[in-house]
């Protein structure tokens, strides 16, 4: 039996490597229409802009669209910066900015005080009106300097709790799936989608 395609909203490179090996087993994933405008992400949650970008995609195409939101909390600054991770250090930030940023707005905070959240939403669209919503949580640290090669975004100076203090970037991809957000709010969403057989 073929599987259903879905279209990713994603027009992030990253974020779709990472969604098509998740999906890949049960979807025949396609590419975000090239000629289709960015998504404003102007909601004030996660979920809200997980809603926008997978709804935009949806009617552009009239098919089923998934999306992702993912936000950082860190402690120290009750939650930032959330829906702003993307753009922490400013509306045209490379991952390279934020990772500086974040470092630099820590640099004296010890690391009992560096806890950090990382949150995704993963949102699955149907031309039907159908949503279906899954979370993802991973906690851990911020470290107080990048390690690893791997990944991307702020990977290399999240260190999730299960890790034994290796940075996402330090970890080889199977194994940051096994624990990541993204990897969790995946799965989930994977559970939640009706089987026919």
């Amino acid at each position: 039996m073929p599987r259903p395609q879905v279209v990713m909203a994603s027009a992030n490179p990253d974020k779709v490597a990472e969604i098509a090996v998740l999906m890949a087993d049960v979807f025949a994933i396609l590419p975000r229409p090239a000629d289709l405008s960015d998504v404003v992400e102007d909601a004030p949650t996660l979920e809200g802009n997980a809603r926008l970008k997978a709804h935009a995609v949806m009617e552009a195409t009239g098919l089923p669209a998934i999306a992702d939101d993912t936000g950082l909390e860190i402690d120290h600054l009750d939650g930032a910066p959330g829906v702003f991770t993307a753009r922490f250090a400013g509306e045209n930030a490379t991952y390279a900015d934020n990772v500086a940023k974040t470092l630099a707005v820590l640099s004296d905070v010890p690391p009992i005080n560096r806890g950090a959240t990382f949150r995704t939403v993963a949102l699955l669209a149907y031309p039907d009106g159908t949503e279906i919503v899954a979370h993802g949580v991973v906690h851990g640290k911020i470290t107080r300097h990048r390690a690893g090669d791997g990944g991307f975004g702020y990977d290399p100076i999240f260190a999730p709790a299960e890790a034994n203090g290796l940075t996402f970037a330090q970890m080889d991809p199977a194994a940051k799936h096994a624990i990541s957000h993204r990897g969790r709010a995946f799965r989930q969403l994977l559970q939640r989608i009706p089987r026919n057989d």
